[in-house]
């Protein structure tokens, strides 16, 4: 989500800067925020701020972990101290060594003790002077040291000690490592492999606009005069109301990628491999190179080294020509056979030594780009090996052929974690696994697809086979052999991979010891599903029936059971709330299950018990499966459920399931409580003492219903139980509320979800003594649906209402139960979840910028994409919707491009592999281009006359005519799409023509063409495509550079790490700045150790950090930490992801703090230019963008420029924010600023006048605001009189009036800093002494009442008591 996540709430004493929820221009209002955000209760509301934070804003997929759930509001604090602990265990101290290559002189190198051996290696194939060598060993007085030794292990290595590296003989694979890491060091400033979406490599532009300024350590290279003339006039398509939105700008030209060339070919020669006799001469291969200057030459690699050779290329002589020029490394001979390979090989090094290293540091998972430039196709020998084997790059350095994945994905899952130090090598070695296995896995997926992997039932027609490649499974996404006829047959086919990797996700994060499942990865390419596996020993030997011990094979006609399984499975059902219940098998016997007749529990030859066919992990979704004789309840078939779905696999999501009992768990605490009181009034109605409970009157009377709309914020909380721990670790459960001051405090009622579990299914140990107190809770349990009559514990069977699954008489209660309790959820969904997200929305809580962020805010709420045109129904009927207008836009454009894409699908699958670019260009032509009648360019068939072809067998999986894509027209395309918006997500849209569209929903052509290009892996050659031409399509088939696969798989978290991370934001949250900076720094530590340098969660780190940094005012080293988070988040994420564009936004504002004020207009321009690629102009982010721009250009003097951007905001302010906002107020006061220093006083006066009155009517009189805009209101109707005078003077008097001189005073920086920072959300407030007391008091009274879990929900009026405490000077 990319909302306002970052800004830390927190009221801060002692003069320190606070950084506010919200970047309303008024410090009184921004006081309210903070006591509304700031100091809620963790548990009752999880959207305070900083909760989507820790997923890093725009994260893919990984809020939807349980885990993340879970993590996210427990109350840390309980774990912290002993963490802390544990910490220092890692923190061994350094120390220095001198290291002594050949031909260089000794240089230091600081080590720690638990590095080992290879990782100097690493670091010396890295620096510029010994990048060149590969094969060499380390020795320590004479002995060689064993790589894999950890430092600390080596005998009298210590401070000072001298390494020396030796040069070692060569073996073939020595030779091969050598050759490939000498092609990297060629290739490494050329961005190629970011463009063709290989070895992790992807994209970065930062560097361009802040031209090396930021140093290392953020510290700018003087100048001279800080004022030097510089350029601010922008690009013309970044003005405001600039209707181009141009391409070609999203990729500027890096100079250093036009890359120095050192060779002209290195590759390896046709005389490859080396004949026996020469074999034993020592020769290990031949390489083929062409210098600069012309010079062919044949290379010979021996075990000594490199030399050259007499063969040509028609001849083969391998003796040794005069000079051989024999060198250890292939760099030396180079450079002494070709001056300008010797000269640009050292300028190149120098160049790649200097970039940041989050430039080159490879990604955890690819990330692919949409756009790319033309790039020249250049010989590459490695390239080429590469595109030959299984094995993926670095792999050449593991013993052994292929990789087991199932072993290594299980072996890491049994690492030991009792403390720290070994959860982070377990965290850290399951992260690996996993990525390398997804990077396997993508690989794989393509290969079967483009027809490179044999199937294993070759006979079988191609949608039926399966492959083996690399110890990987893969099976396509259609319905093989009928098996999902019941259930929607192709349709369900391609849900349930997904499905079931949201199984497999939900429990790897539970992480129970001793159950196991697959490495899963889903795969769209070239419209085909694949799923990749890893394969579970043993199990290709057998057949399926036999192995199958736990679960059905075929939906529950037969179904087993398994004691080990149902021990094993026990422990998920309280975090994944599923309930053991018993179904019938096929001969009538009663069968007990803890999990959906689906789930198979297999053991495999490895003596582990595996789980998979997890699709129905959740519980169905009734709004989307008519079940016949069922009603929903009202709030559902309002809105027009059920309604019938594609497949019979719609689930709820977990985050619905959490927000759901959550919700319900509130409720019977209020239901409890209220009893209790009831009861006491009518027992104790002459004593005073009444019960302590009555704390909680004020919210238990209102009505359940209003309690529904209070509680829809508390989706986010989590009550999971903690999945590392298999305890609860959070403390501010409710639970105590029932009877703090009774004799028989009501125990049970601890079994709640956020309490600490009395046993493992809440049941509750002590039997209740007072019976009345026994029949409170259970009329609680009954009320809310709970499982067990003596504490509170919803859980969900989700095999009700799968067709085929039959339940014992004896359960029919319980299945009645069950029942009702879907059909709660179901209304759940839409009666508060769906308005809690169009809340959040309007009170901008929630700012989604594109696609991607709207789909994350939907799933945050548990809300699935299906919903997507019932949510634009609910914001299309909302009163405000003028304010909703954003999201809206957003809304349809991502609602029609996945429509697209559905079609984009089906229409890819007949096409065959020569016709693909045609086919896809075609397509985007009928999609987005104004010409009437897109023809399709058959491809001239190059190659075979018309009459062979007609003989080929074409085995395409899906075969079919294959020129049928070319008869697809624009109105036949917009029809299907229409209806597919009507019959998928039930929304109308009125479309015949993709410009009918745009008119009508206030799109742009470019957003939708990255959406769809971003959503299906296509990319397009980076130019200006003239959309609206009725005269010529936009695409032709060279527009269509390749087709990417869209990727989803498991993200494996770093637990202990995002535990500091919140403290650390907790402690922010209190106020105690340094002690949470210092967490966070832990944090930072503890996720690098984990996900290596790259990461989603790093960068929300770096950001955090750099937030603290500034307000603490060391503005060098936020400069620097923001640098990080920016080059992070293009790199992760993409260059244009909304994410990253708010990283730009940040990093100007500390560029400006840091006095570079040329860096800082550059990224914000850069900002902007990506923002209304990604949205347009109409957003309400973009009045903060422009707000930031007009203030840095009113301080540069750009006087008329400001006003352009100055005036688009307090337009785009009034629009989103409505016409009395303070924000609208604060920009009326920005252009007041701006016509002042234009001496155009009456424009000035009129915005302060409008400022002043919004003031007057929100804050009164005597607010301090409203005092300001009133003083600043004189002062300008005295420059306004004192001008007036003058000019008069001049008519009177003509050339010789004696004229007063006018203040003309341009703006100081630093009132355009503290500007910049109210916008921003950042105020500074001095407190006095008396202050600080009261605010510590409050902040422990309500930390109090948190662990209490009294304040249920902190209600709309306390804020303000903290409001009056805080004088603002």
């Amino acid at each position: 989500m990319v909302s306002k996540t970052d800004d830390i709430p927190a009221s801060v004493p002692n003069c320190n800067p606070v950084d506010l929820a919200d970047e309303a221009g008024n410090e009184a209002q921004d006081i309210k925020e903070t006591s509304k955000t700031g100091l809620k209760d963790s548990c009752g509301c999880g959207h305070s701020a900083g909760t989507t934070m820790v997923n890093g804003d725009g994260a893919h997929e990984h809020s939807e972990d349980a885990e993340s759930k879970q993590d996210r509001n427990g109350d840390v604090d309980g774990g912290e101290e002993s963490n802390e602990q544990e910490v220092i265990v890692i923190q061994d101290t350094g120390f220095t060594v001198k290291i002594q290559a050949p031909g260089t002189e000794p240089f230091d190198l600081q080590v720690s003790p638990q590095e080992m051996v290879q990782e100097i290696h690493q670091v010396l194939m890295d620096r510029e002077d010994t990048c060149h060598r590969t094969c060499f060993s380390l020795q320590l007085d004479g002995n060689v040291l064993d790589n894999f030794a950890e430092l600390k292990s080596i005998e009298g290595l210590q401070e000072g000690s001298l390494l020396k590296v030796v040069e070692e003989p060569y073996t073939v694979r020595e030779a091969r490592i050598h050759v490939r890491h000498i092609r990297d060091l060629l290739k490494s400033l050329d961005p190629s492999d970011a463009y063709n979406g290989v070895d992790c490599n992807s994209l970065s532009f930062l560097s361009i606009f802040t031209d090396g300024d930021l140093g290392d350590s953020g510290k700018r290279k003087k100048r001279g005069n800080e004022l030097e003339q510089i350029d601010c006039t922008p690009p013309e398509h970044i003005l405001p109301s600039s209707k181009e939105r141009p391409l070609v700008p999203l990729q500027p030209q890096n100079k250093d990628w036009k890359p120095m060339q050192c060779l002209k070919v290195l590759t390896m020669s046709g005389w490859n491999p080396p004949p026996g006799n020469r074999k034993m001469h020592g020769d290990l291969m031949y390489l083929y190179i062409v210098t600069v200057e012309e010079r062919h030459v044949s290379v010979t690699a021996s075990t000594r080294g490199f030399y050259l050779n007499q063969s040509t290329t028609y001849t083969f002589n391998p003796k040794p020509a005069n000079p051989s020029f024999l060198s250890h490394s292939l760099v030396e001979l180079l450079s002494q056979i070709s001056p300008t390979f010797k000269k640009n090989f050292t300028a190149l090094q120098k160049k790649r030594v200097q970039r940041h290293p989050f430039e080159r540091i490879a990604t955890p998972f690819q990330v692919y780009s949409w756009t790319a430039p033309q790039v020249d196709h250049a010989m590459d020998c490695v390239r080429a090996e590469d595109a030959y084997t299984s094995r993926l790059g670095y792999e050449e350095h593991i013993p052994g052929q292929t990789r087991d994945w199932n072993e290594e994905l299980q072996t890491t899952r049994e690492l030991p974690r009792k403390n720290l130090p070994e959860r982070l090598l377990r965290e850290r070695a399951i992260f690996k696994v996993h990525s390398d296995f997804a990077a396997a896995a993508t690989r794989g997926a393509m290969a079967v697809i483009d027809g490179n992997v044999m199937a294993i039932n070759p006979g079988e027609e191609t949608r039926m086979q399966m492959f083996i490649w690399n110890n990987i499974f893969f099976s396509l996404g259609f319905d093989v052999r009928d098996h999902y006829r019941e259930l929607g047959g192709d349709a369900a086919a391609h849900a349930a991979p997904t499905n079931d990797l949201n199984g497999v996700r939900a429990y790897g994060a539970v992480d129970v010891e001793g159950l196991y499942t697959l490495g899963t990865v889903v795969v769209d390419y070239r419209g085909y599903r694949v799923t990749a596996q890893s394969i579970i020993p043993g199990i290709l030997e057998r057949e399926q029936e036999q192995s199958v011990i736990y679960g059905s094979i075929d939906f529950g006609k037969t179904v087993v059971s398994h004691s080990k399984y149902l021990e094993l499975l026990d422990k998920t059902s309280r975090p994944l709330k599923i309930q053991r219940h018993n179904v019938l098998n096929e001969k009538n016997d009663t069968v007990e299950l803890c999990s959906s007749v689906e789930c198979k529990g297999i053991i495999g030859n490895d003596g582990r018990h595996y789980i998979l066919d997890l699709l129905r992990t959740f519980p169905p979704d009734l709004n989307f499966l008519p079940v016949d004789g069922e009603e929903l309840p009202p709030e559902s078939k309002r809105q027009g459920f059920p309604r019938q779905h594609r497949h019979r696999l719609a689930c709820l999501r977990q985050e619905l399931i959490e927000a759901f009992v959550e919700h319900r768990y509130l409720l019977f605490m209020k239901m409890a409580a209220l009893q209790l009181m009831q009861q006491k009034a009518n027992k104790d109605s002459n004593k005073t003492d009444t019960l302590s409970i009555t704390d909680t009157s004020e919210t238990p009377t209102e009505s359940n219903a209003d309690a529904d709309q209070t509680q829809t914020t508390a989706t986010d909380s989590s009550n999971a139980t903690d999945s590392t721990s298999q305890t609860d670790n959070s403390t501010s459960a409710a639970s105590q509320t029932a009877a703090d001051g009774d004799e028989n405090s009501v125990n049970p009622v601890t079994n709640g979800p956020l309490a600490p579990a009395a046993t493992q299914n809440g049941e509750c140990k002590n039997p209740l003594e007072d019976p009345k107190s026994r029949e409170v809770v259970l009329n609680a349990c009954k009320a809310v649906g709970s499982i067990s009559n003596t504490s509170f514990d919803i859980r969900f069977n989700p095999d009700i209402f799968s067709p085929g699954v039959r339940f014992p008489d004896d359960s029919v209660d319980d299945v009645q139960k069950q029942k009702q309790l879907l059909k709660d959820a179901a209304g759940f969904l839409v009666s508060c979840q769906i308005p809690s997200l169009v809340k959040d929305c309007l009170d901008h809580s929630a700012l989604p910028m594109d696609g991607a962020t709207l789909t994350e805010a939907l799933h945050q709420r548990g809300i699935n994409i299906r919903y997507l045109g019932t949510v634009l129904e609910f914001v299309d009927k909302t009163p405000a919707k003028a304010q909703l207008e954003h999201v809206y836009r957003i809304g349809v454009s991502e609602l029609i491009t996945r429509c697209a894409k559905h079609i984009f699908k089906t229409y890819l699958q007949g096409v065959e592999l020569s016709a693909l670019s045609a086919a896809v260009s075609h397509f985007l032509n009928c999609f987005l281009s104004s010409f009437p009648d897109a023809v399709a360019h058959l491809p001239a068939d190059e190659l075979v006359s018309r009459r062979k072809s007609r003989k080929r067998r074409n085995r395409v999986p899906g075969g079919g005519d294959n020129t049928a894509w070319a008869s697809l027209t624009p109105s036949e395309l917009w029809k299907n799409i229409a209806s597919e918006a009507q019959s998928y997500y039930h929304c109308t849209i009125q479309c015949e023509s993709v410009d009918q569209v745009v008119e009508k929903y206030g799109l742009q052509k470019t957003t939708l063409l990255r959406e769809i290009s971003v959503k299906t892996g296509i990319q397009i050659l980076i130019k200006e495509y003239n959309f609206d031409s009725r005269h010529k399509p936009a695409f032709t088939e060279e527009d269509i550079l390749n087709i990417f696969p869209v990727v989803k798989h498991v993200n494996p978290k770093a637990s202990d790490a995002f535990h500091f991370f919140q403290s650390g934001q907790a402690k922010v949250q209190q106020g105690f700045l340094k002690e949470g900076c210092e967490l966070i720094n832990e944090a930072l530590n503890l996720f690098n150790n984990v996900y290596g340098a790259m990461h989603v969660e790093i960068c929300a780190c770096l950001r955090l950090l750099a937030r603290l940094n500034y307000i603490m005012g060391d503005h060098p080293e936020a400069l620097s930490n923001q640098q990080k988070a920016v080059l992070m988040s293009e790199r992760v994420l993409g260059i244009e992801h909304p994410n990253t564009i708010q990283e730009y936004m940040h990093l100007a504002l500390y560029c400006f703090a840091n006095g570079q004020l040329s860096t800082a207009l550059k990224l914000l321009y850069r900002a902007r230019y990506l923002m209304l690629l990604v949205c347009g102009e109409d957003h309400p982010e973009m009045a903060l963008l422009d707000s930031n721009i007009g203030l840095v250009l009113h301080g540069v003097m750009e006087y008329d420029l400001s006003l352009r951007f100055l005036e688009n905001a307090l337009t785009i302010n009034t629009k989103y924010h409505g016409s009395r906002s303070l924000k609208v107020a604060l920009s009326h006061h920005l252009v007041a600023r701006v016509y002042e220093s234009k001496a155009e006083f009456r424009s000035a006066l009129q915005h302060e006048k409008e400022g002043y009155t919004i003031y007057k009517n929100q804050m009164g009189e005597a607010h301090e605001k409203t005092k300001e805009s009133s003083e600043y209101l004189k002062y300008l109707t005295q420059q306004a009189v004192a001008l007036q005078r003058t000019m008069n003077e001049i008519y009177k008097n003509g050339s010789n009036a004696s004229i007063m001189p006018l203040k003309f005073t341009a703006p100081s920086m630093a009132s355009v800093l503290e500007q910049l920072n109210i916008i921003n959300g950042i105020i500074f407030i001095p407190l006095s002494q008396k202050d600080l007391e009261n605010l510590k008091a409050e902040v422990q009274r309500r930390q109090q009442l948190q662990e209490l879990g009294k304040s249920e929900e902190p209600t709309e009026d306390t804020p303000l008591e903290l409001e009056d405490k805080i004088p603002i000077d």
